[in-house]
């Protein structure tokens, strides 16, 4: 149970290829999640090992060693989970990978649900779609996320946001994914930017309650994200359990993820993918002194 593997695709350096579709191949009876990692160097040279948190605490009964998906240059291009189905991006935009990107590997994570026999195989996977035609849209995924954790019988705001300071990129949204475990009933994503009067505007990017399959939704705001302005996310908890549960790896622990899916025209994507606050007790958008005009009932309501 809640085993982590991974394993590598060494891409063609010599030229660029462009990904424009993710076509999964599992079943969520047996895959909890998979995540798709672009990397300039994996983080082994197995072609097997294991890439979840912990590490295996006997290597004669756990026969995989433990490492990071990636050593170096760690990407996320895609996820799946609750039998989503097959993903195909906008026209004129995929993910560059190969050539002078760095992106020289590409890494697949598959987090197991359930035990096997001694006997039976598995085959989840991914089938990519691509092209060898030069885009001048590149997509990249940002993430948001949290850490913290949830007490007995109550009802907790698992909340995060961060500013966009890299210059000259303009970031267009056209996808979301939301994930958590089971005590997941709201996960809402926003653009948070301040108008002219000081006026702090929320741009709803997705809503979904995260029980649903998990794939890429359409924005449901055709806004565009520049410097300055804030994304922020919200995980609506529920936790009916008599203990309290931490965000973690394992199917009994909780997650708090928004995905965003975007692309950008003559440049490359952020550089810095990924937003994560200390969740709760620690932090909350009401605590943060740059989030003001929240909008909590919208957040937190299907």
């Amino acid at each position: 149970m809640d085993l982590y593997l991974c394993t590598p695709i060494r891409i063609d350096s010599s030229k660029s290829y462009f990904i424009v579709g993710f076509e999964p191949k599992a079943s969520g009876h047996t895959s909890h999640h998979m995540l798709l990692y672009g990397c300039s160097d994996p983080g082994s040279d197995d072609p097997v090992w294991n890439c979840g948190q912990m590490a295996s605490p006997n290597r004669r009964t756990h026969p995989y060693m433990h490492s990071s998906p990636c050593r170096s240059g760690s990407n996320i291009l895609y996820a799946w989970a609750r039998d989503a189905p097959i993903l195909k991006l906008p026209d004129g935009v995929g993910f560059k990978v190969g050539g002078d990107s760095e992106i020289n590997y590409l890494v697949l994570q598959v987090h197991y649900h359930r035990t096997f026999d001694n006997d039976e195989t598995d085959n989840s996977g991914i089938y990519l779609h691509y092209t060898e035609k030069q885009l001048k849209k590149q997509a990249g995924v940002y993430l948001l996320a949290t850490n913290g954790k949830i007490p007995p019988h109550s009802i907790e705001h698992m909340e995060t946001a961060c500013s966009m300071f890299e210059p000259g990129k303009i970031i267009h949204p056209f996808a979301y994914r939301t994930h958590t475990h089971e005590l997941g009933k709201v996960v809402t994503g926003y653009r948070v930017r301040t108008d002219n009067k000081g006026i702090e505007k929320w741009d709803i990017l997705g809503k979904r309650d995260p029980l649903t399959p998990q794939m890429f939704y359409p924005i449901e705001n055709n806004v565009t994200i520049e410097f300055g302005d804030r994304l922020a996310a919200r995980c609506t908890m529920e936790n009916t359990r008599d203990t309290v549960t931490k965000i973690g790896a394992t199917s009994d622990d909780e997650m708090c993820n928004f995905y965003l899916m975007y692309w950008v025209e003559g440049t490359d994507p952020l550089e810095q993918p990924l937003c994560v606050s200390e969740g709760s007790p620690r932090y909350y958008w009401k605590n943060d002194p740059f989030l003001t005009n929240i909008p909590n009932e919208e957040a937190s309501t299907l």
